[in-house]
């Protein structure tokens, strides 16, 4: 397992019962996990001290309850081997259980960024990345850091906007980003057309999802054919290829069989998948939060 061990700013409390009890900056919040089937005890103070508290319903879905919460906060990442100031992201609670950042993301946010710092390249060719699917744009943040020029594709103009805030409040407003609002199947298959190519990509595809003009996404029917047409935008000696997945029972497996028929097959390279987790103070374990695969062209840390 990839684990997010790096972090300052946030921090698994504790974890019992279906929820976890989680530190964002100054800030505690409960929130439900359905991998968590244990009832440990509950013995962290914060359980009864947090400031926001987000209760699922039996029917589906939830509400949050706050105790003095803030609308909008931030926390800071220092990445592991790039960039001298920390990455800065704004939160806010969604109304379905998400703050606008996956902090277990950062395993993979400091493994492309050492590949994009260490890659020898001439200063008026940057490393170029894609990054797909780019919700508020921590990914984004992290390849900008380390030196990339970052094509950023979203579909939901409200998640482009906070990325943008995510890019100003990180020092990174004039860093070299392209900020697209657009459906990611139709801009891959333009790009392809332009013949654009990328040294890096990076997709955290949702299992489902519409496009700006109600284009249907199902991870099922159209991972295996984007992750087709993206390989044909990599350039002669691409660096990277990350695919992030939340989809229950989409295993790691599946991500290294379709790397390995697909971007390995014409590149070669090294191919792994895993779980992403991040570490829990109070019990000591490894709280699993979703899957990755990774596809490098050279050896090193993967």
């Amino acid at each position: 397992m990839w684990t997010a061990d790096n972090w300052n700013d946030y921090e698994v409390l504790d974890a019992s019962g279906g929820e976890k009890l989680e530190r964002w900056g100054d800030y505690i919040l409960i929130r439900p996990d359905p991998q968590i089937i244990w009832n440990t005890p509950r013995n962290h103070r914060g359980w009864k001290k947090r400031n926001g508290h987000y209760h699922r319903s039996a029917s589906g879905g939830g509400e949050w309850e706050f105790f003095d919460l803030p609308d909008v906060w931030s926390v800071s990442y220092r990445l592991k081997c790039a960039g001298e100031h920390p990455l800065t992201f704004r939160l806010k609670p969604f109304s379905f259980k998400h703050t606008g950042l996956f902090p277990e993301q950062a395993a993979n946010w400091d493994w492309f960024s050492e590949k994009i710092q260490n890659a020898k390249r001439p200063a008026d060719r940057p490393v170029k990345v894609l990054n797909l699917f780019a919700y508020t744009g921590a990914a984004t943040l992290a390849a900008a850091a380390a030196g990339a020029a970052v094509t950023h594709v979203d579909a939901s103009k409200g998640m482009v906007n906070w990325a943008k805030e995510n890019a100003q409040t990180s020092g990174l407003a004039q860093a070299p980003v392209r900020w697209l609002v657009d459906d990611c199947i139709k801009f891959v298959e333009r790009e392809i057309r332009r013949g654009n190519q990328y040294d890096g990509i990076i997709m955290d595809p949702p299992s489902y999802g519409r496009g700006p003009k109600g284009e249907i996404w199902k991870i099922e029917d159209n991972l295996w054919s984007l992750i087709g047409l993206a390989t044909q935008l990599l350039s002669d000696e691409p660096l990277f290829f990350l695919i992030s997945s939340y989809t229950t029972g989409l295993q790691p497996a599946v991500l290294s069989y379709l790397l390995n028929k697909t971007v390995a097959r014409r590149f070669g390279g090294c191919v792994s998948a895993g779980e992403i987790g991040l570490p829990v103070t109070e019990s000591g374990l490894i709280l699993p939060c979703g899957a990755a695969g990774r596809w490098q062209r050279e050896g090193g840390r993967i």
